[in-house]
């Protein structure tokens, strides 16, 4: 009696786990929900760390069955909390969450798991620049915020972050984010073998880095084809580095050159028309002088 009334406790906190479950944006999966990390808690009895794992092997399972089938998978970042939240020691999902979410992506549910990855450990600099760029080209864009995450690296004492990295908050204050830094970023990432089955995610974030953020791939289906091909190229070791970089930032989409100012043009216009009458007058004059 005494295990069957375990047995029938346990059924009901699942039970509870099930209803009290935080609702997911929609996908087309028909299992669209988690539990709370409180539920979990006690049903995982002390073994969080283990329980997290299995999330994130679900969770990565179904993200590769959306690469096959095409459908969309909305919601790692928040499978990847549930995860960290259960053990916040689990550095894995920041891992991926960090290289896999484009830059300008509209959910921010990432946010919460780089900021609790910056917390838990904040050596690692490469997730402090994903979520800068995520701060920076974001739906709702923060450059104050962008550099105050970058900020602190500028005299950490690490001395195998470069220095282009540790003054990197500067181009944020200062608005001017380089795209070769960013490119720099996204070619780091490719070449991590925990990312080798994730390149879809990097044709996307290269494209956006270069420039192209907000505007359809088809009117730039040519350039999306050159950018892919290159990280592909790159990624099976058949084209160096320094050649992949140098050919993305030749893709690079050229600024827009703004019309010019009408009033400018007429002022200009007009002050033409002056220098032409002085200059007019000045070899009548001169004329004048010689023939007499």
């Amino acid at each position: 009696m005494r295990f069957l009334a375990i047995i029938i406790l346990a059924i009901a906190v699942i039970a509870a786990a099930f209803h009290f479950a935080k609702p997911l944006p929609g996908t087309n999966f028909d299992e669209s929900f988690l539990p709370k990390a409180d539920y979990v808690k006690y049903i995982a009895a002390g073994n969080d760390a283990s329980v997290a794992g299995l999330f994130w092997i679900k969770g990565l399972t179904e993200l590769g069955e959306s690469y096959l089938s095409g459908k969309e998978y909305a919601y790692l970042s928040h499978v990847a909390n549930l995860c960290t939240e259960l053990d916040s020691l689990f550095y894995t999902p920041y891992y991926f969450v960090s290289g896999v979410t484009p830059t300008d992506a509209k959910d921010t549910s990432d946010f919460i798991v780089m900021r609790r990855a910056l917390r838990v450990y904040p050596e690692r600099w490469n997730i402090a620049i994903a979520y800068a760029l995520r701060l920076y080209n974001g739906p709702y864009p923060n450059k104050t915020e962008a550099a105050n995450v970058m900020r602190p690296y500028f005299d950490y004492p690490d001395p195998k972050i470069p220095n282009h990295i540790r003054t990197l908050y500067r181009s944020f204050e200062l608005d001017t984010m380089q795209t070769e830094i960013a490119l720099e970023a996204v070619l780091n990432d490719v070449m991590q073998p925990s990312f080798k089955n994730f390149r879809q995610s990097f044709h996307n974030k290269a494209f956006r880095v270069l420039g192209y953020r907000g505007v359809k791939k088809d009117e730039y289906s040519a350039v999306y084809e050159d950018v892919s091909k290159t990280i592909d190229l790159f990624a099976d070791g058949k084209i160096s580095p320094p050649q992949a970089y140098n050919h993305l930032l030749q893709l690079k989409k050229p600024e827009e050159v703004k019309p010019a100012d009408s009033t400018a043009v007429d002022s200009t216009k007009a002050d033409s028309t002056v220098i032409n009458a002085v200059a007019a007058d000045t070899v009548a004059a001169l004329t004048d002088t010689t023939n007499n």
